[in-house]
Parts: C-alpha cells; structure tokens; sequence
C-alpha cells in the first residue's frame, strides 16, 4: 500500500528555519514525481515545490524561491523541504504528494502539479512571534 507521511512541522518564529520529511512506503521516489504543498487557514491549497521523476527537474512557487528546497534521498526512501527565511505568510499545513512518472511544469501559480496521485495528511507549522 503506496502511504505518504510528512513530519517535522512545529512553531517557529520569524526568519527561522524548518525541515520537513516525507517518508514514502510501498513505493520507491525515485520512481515518482513528488510535490510539496501547503493549505493555509481559510485558503485553497497551493503548490509549493515540485521535482520529477528521473532527471529531478525542480520547480518552485514564486512566494518561496530562493528560501525553500526540496530534495530526494533514495537510500532512505524519503523527501524534505528545508524552509528558511520563514514568514508569517507560510504558515500551513504543508502535505507531500506523489505520481508515478511525473514530470514537474514550471510554476505556473498556486494549482502547479495539483493533480498527483497519492496524498500524505499533512504536517503544521506555525511562523509565529
């Protein structure tokens, strides 16, 4: 059974830095295409990151470029999204996703790479003072 769990979320303050996880089981990442998105109170949900499958070609939302970065480790079975510079605006969930061969567009704005397969529930972080 393909499952998708994220961790790692927490309270954090303004300007600090978090790294989520993803553990992926009953499937292998570097096989699928894997995205990061988050869900803010009261707002739709939104693409964040996204890398392919194979060559990892990687895309990333306008509001987090240059502060976010996704990647892979294969050995582990796992994906991150290390977060610095937070704002208050990224406050979230933030859920990891999956599909099988994917190749990740360019942003294209927030419903990027909506359309994967497999859903993890979601972890919280709150950028807060």
């Amino acid at each position: 059974q393909l499952q998708l769990v994220e961790s790692g979320g927490g309270l954090v303050q303004p300007g600090g830095s978090l790294r989520l996880s993803c553990r992926a089981s009953g499937f292998a990442v570097e096989r699928y295409g894997i995205g990061w998105f988050r869900q803010a109170p009261g707002k739709d949900r939104e693409g964040v990151s996204c890398m392919s499958t194979g060559d990892g070609r990687i895309a990333y939302a306008d509001s987090v470029k240059g502060r976010f970065t996704i990647s892979r480790d294969n050995a582990e079975n796992m994906v991150y999204l290390q977060m610095n510079s937070l704002k208050p605006e990224d406050t979230a969930v933030y859920y990891c996703a999956a599909d099988e061969n994917y190749w990740c567009s360019p942003y294209r704005g927030s419903r990027s790479w909506d359309g994967m397969d497999y859903w993890g529930k979601g972890t919280l972080v709150t950028v807060s003072a």
